[in-house]
């Protein structure tokens, strides 16, 4: 089945920066698409940004765009996701998640991914 996990979440002051990275363990994940989610207290979770298995195609949510990046490793089975210019409202747990094998196009529903890791708390302070 396989695992995800994550790490490189913790607590900064707004207009800080922060990496996430998220490797796979127990089998390879190079042939999935990648994705970052995110859930805040009390809040559905929601989409952050997603990579193809390459890497070549990536997708984003509003809120984060041109601040946050998204990309593969070189062995393809880690996503990284660089978080620059936080801001409060950017604090949550964020998860990894893999879509299922070779599936073609990037998806921003929790539903259709098919392997999660734990999470990571990010905290960005005013």
């Amino acid at each position: 089945q396989g695992q995800l996990v994550e790490s490189g979440g913790g607590s900064v002051q707004a207009g800080g920066s922060l990496r996430l990275s998220c490797a796979g363990a127990g089998r390879t994940f190079s042939i999935n698409n990648m994705a970052w989610f995110r859930q805040a207290p009390g809040l559905e979770r929601e989409f952050v940004a997603a990579a193809s298995w390459s890497g070549a195609t990536t997708y984003y949510a509003d809120s984060v765009k041109g601040r946050f990046t998204i990309s593969r490793g070189n062995d393809e089975n880690t996503v990284y996701l660089q978080m620059n210019s936080l801001k409060p409202e950017d604090t949550a747990v964020y998860y990894c998640a893999a879509d299922r094998d070779l599936r073609v196009g990037l998806r921003s529903s929790p539903g259709e991914y098919d392997h999660w890791g734990q999470g990571t708390q990010v905290t960005v302070s005013s």
